[in-house]
């Protein structure tokens, strides 16, 4: 986390780019690790992830967003808006050996804003201690 608002994750995955893009964009692998959700690798095509509801930050528990950018195998960007939150999620894929570098970026927390702040808090540590070791998981078990 190098620049205030923004949360930044650089993990190598033994999986070629190809099924890393996969697990990124097919709705039920993306469920599996992430969030239950209606997407379609569309620019433009709006969705929704539901979690768990957290009154407590003014989340009701859908993330509402929009496929702002893609580029197959390479880069999906989109809006991520829920409760206070109206911020950017990037993926960017790059071929490493064998594997693959994925980069993840996300930006446009306010840490001036109590409620954001403590959202940039618990998703920086999410991103890195749940969410893409779930996302290794169904790479693992996927053929």
């Amino acid at each position: 986390m190098s620049e205030r608002g923004v949360v930044r994750v650089d993990q190598y995955l033994a999986h070629a780019p190809a099924k890393v893009w996969r697990a990124l964009t097919d709705p039920e692998l993306l469920g599996r690790w992430l969030m239950p959700n209606d997407f379609k690798p569309v620019v433009g095509h709006r969705f929704t992830f539901h979690t768990t509801p957290r009154p407590q930050q003014e989340f009701d528990g859908v993330v509402h967003c929009e496929v702002l950018e893609l580029a197959p195998r390479r880069l999906l960007r989109i809006a991520w808006r829920g409760g206070r939150l109206d911020t950017t999620l990037t993926w960017t894929l790059v071929p490493e050996g064998r594997g693959t570098r994925l980069l993840l970026e996300h930006a446009g927390f306010d840490p001036d804003d109590p409620v954001q702040l403590g959202a940039y808090t618990l998703m920086g540590g999410g991103w890195r201690a749940r969410v893409l070791p779930a996302l290794e998981r169904v790479l693992a078990e996927t053929g």
